[in-house]
């Protein structure tokens, strides 16, 4: 049983800083592409960031190029992203997700097959 398990949310100034967690359990980290995503109030889920399984192939929404960093330690079972000059449309719920293929890269929402509980992200402006 995968389990993925979101930390770091909270509340912040716009141009402040966040650093999200996802710890992972239930099988073989290192195998699977992990994905970063978010969902504002009223407004359809979407993705933010993904990072491959091997850590060489990162891919962002444009909205958050230049701006927020996803990287993962493999040895620690979690990934991160890293939000720099946070916006107030930044303001989501965040969710971390995995998909169930090995070795498969996609930034697809609907090829993530788990997904954690979300953590709320709030930008005050």
């Amino acid at each position: 049983q995968v389990q993925l398990v979101e930390s770091g949310g909270g509340l912040v100034q716009a141009g402040g800083s966040l650093r999200l967690s996802c710890a992972a359990s239930g099988r073989t980290f290192s195998s699977y592409t992990m994905g970063w995503f978010r969902q504002a109030p009223g407004k359809e889920r979407e993705f933010v960031a993904a990072i491959s399984w091997s850590v060489d192939s990162t891919y962002y929404a444009d909205s958050v190029k230049g701006r927020f960093t996803i990287s993962r330690d493999n040895a620690k079972k979690t990934m991160y992203l890293q939000m720099n000059r946070l916006e107030p449309e930044d303001t989501a719920v965040y969710y971390c997700a995995t998909v169930s293929r090995r070795y498969y890269y996609t930034p697809k929402k609907d090829e993530y097959d788990y997904w954690g509980q979300g953590t709320q992200v709030t930008v005050s402006s």
